[in-house]
């Protein structure tokens, strides 16, 4: 078999076309930050949104990446390193400007449900839908072009930092420049991917340059080859490991916000302090970025996983005890390591345990729309469980299913240790 390989930090640094990578990162995810940072408060603000409404939204962004990623998933991986499909996830991006101003604004005051339906589906398609695809691309890139997935990922947390602070000032002055702000991410996108040559020996469904697996990796993918992916084990126990981890991570954060600001007399003063603590996470987790991927490489992408799952396991079970300011911001910074492990663990178990030919529909069938059905079900189970026996309660139960699901999954996960160890 052959291995994907190891590179260092340092030699990436001195390619261009890692920092071609690095900035496709950082625009898009600078886009993502700006969204689920600021839409909340502009669909209370100036659109004028009941809460209602503006949980319509988000749902319908939910349910769009159900549709959307497991047909995305399989046409990435015809394309290959072909840039079609990336490049419409990006133009999409374009006029999210001109539609908020001009289209979703007017649309939304006339009919509030139309405009939170039409709004939803849109901002999927940049979004909850079109991340598997910037994810597939990238890390399919990653192998071809020699760096590594994680250290290029790494400025998607300095991203989400930069955007929230630069915009907090743009919103202050004017709440519509955080959209043409988002127009202009996706203008300097389509240069970057634009730039990037494809190989010369690239094929639609070609994995990277130098695995060709005597020619084996790039020939066409058959039907009976895409079906192989759902009667393999590891693909159920990795859907609930993902289930168990990141699902429970988005669902434990819903309400966590609210948890912490309720440990402040003022609670406007507790939602400033909460910010302050997530930037310091973002950060966190970008310098943890830098040494993730030799770490894993060395113990194993399906033991970094379940590390991930063991950090959420401790966060969210100490959060039902804690009763301290202090206590709870170190909890939270705990955060910083779990992303590092989830974010580099994923791509790596999924190229050495499945057929890289597949990367993109395993990534999004076995990650997104696993993640986004957790989300569905346990969203709602959640929130009830906070009303009905309160914050402490809730987290112990949580915790329970972290455990359950994240070691059951691991149960039928197939182990990646015998190619980390090639890799190391």
């Amino acid at each position: 078999m052959a291995q994907e390989q190891s590179t260092s930090l340092l030699s990436s640094l001195k390619r261009g076309i890692f920092w071609n990578f690095g900035g496709l990162y950082f625009f898009y995810f600078a886009v993502w930050q700006l969204i689920f940072t600021f839409l909340p408060y502009w669909l209370k603000g100036p659109a004028g949104m009941d809460t209602t409404a503006s949980g319509l939204v988000f749902s319908i962004m939910s349910f769009g990446a159900l549709i959307l990623q497991p047909i995305f998933g399989p046409i990435q991986d015809r394309l290959g390193l072909k840039k079609g499909l990336f490049i419409f996830v990006v133009c999409c991006i374009l006029f999210l400007g001109p539609l908020f101003q001009w289209v979703f604004l007017p649309l939304i005051g006339a009919n509030q449900i139309l405009g939170a339906i039409v709004m939803g589906a849109y901002l999927s398609l940049c979004l909850n839908g079109g991340v598997g695809v910037i994810e597939a691309y990238n890390e399919r890139s990653s192998r071809a072009y020699h760096f590594e997935y994680g250290h290029a990922r790494l400025f998607g947390s300095l991203a989400g930092a930069t955007a929230s602070f630069v915009g907090g000032i743009m919103w202050a002055k004017n709440t519509g420049s955080i959209f043409w702000a988002m127009t202009f991410c996706a203008a300097v996108l389509l240069v970057l991917i634009s730039i990037v040559k494809l190989p010369e020996d690239h094929m639609a469904g070609a994995v990277q340059a130098e695995d060709s697996n005597n020619g084996e990796d790039n020939e066409p993918i058959s039907r009976e080859e895409w079906m192989s992916i759902f009667k393999n084990r590891s693909f159920w126990g990795f859907c609930l490991l993902i289930i168990g981890s990141a699902t429970m991570y988005d669902v434990f954060d819903q309400q966590f916000p609210n948890y912490f600001a309720s440990f402040f007399s003022d609670a406007t003063a507790g939602a400033t302090f909460f910010s302050r603590v997530v930037s310091v996470q973002i950060l966190l987790e970008a310098i943890c970025m830098l040494f993730m991927p030799a770490l894993i490489n060395k113990i194993g992408a399906k033991t970094g996983l379940l590390i991930y799952g063991g950090i959420l396991f401790v966060r969210v079970l100490g959060c039902a005890f804690i009763n301290t300011i202090p206590m709870l911001v170190f909890w939270r910074l705990l955060a910083a390591l779990e992303m590092p492990f989830m974010l580099v663990s994923v791509m790596k178990y999924i190229t050495r345990v499945f057929d890289k030919r597949l990367s993109a529909t395993v990534y999004m069938y076995g990650f997104g729309t696993a993640k986004q059905i957790g989300l569905t079900i346990f969203s709602l189970v959640m929130g009830n469980m906070y009303t009905q026996l309160g914050f402490h309660h809730a987290y112990l139960l949580l915790a329970v299913l972290i455990a359950v699901f994240v070691i059951g999954g691991s149960l039928l996960m197939r182990s990646d240790s015998k190619v980390a160890q090639v890799e190391a």
